[in-house]
């Protein structure tokens, strides 16, 4: 399950960008929430919304990245 709420009711998430972003703001940051979700928004629009994601579900996509599953 996921749900999209604004970022700026995320004020109190510590948000992480990877290391491979660049600093170009071309990218993605994640934030994991105290329920145990995880919050992914994007880094050009820091006000815009977040995609809210379970915890299982995070972690499954995860897994699939990390095994090359994802893939187009």
């Amino acid at each position: 399950m996921s749900t999209h709420i604004p970022a700026a009711s995320l004020s109190a998430a510590t948000w992480t960008r990877s290391s491979f972003s660049g600093g170009n703001n071309n990218c993605v940051e994640v934030a994991q929430l105290p329920g145990g979700g995880t919050a992914v928004r994007d880094s050009k629009a820091l006000g815009g919304p977040a995609l809210v994601v379970a915890g299982p579900a995070w972690r499954a996509f995860l897994g699939g990245a990390r095994a090359g599953d994802l893939g187009a």
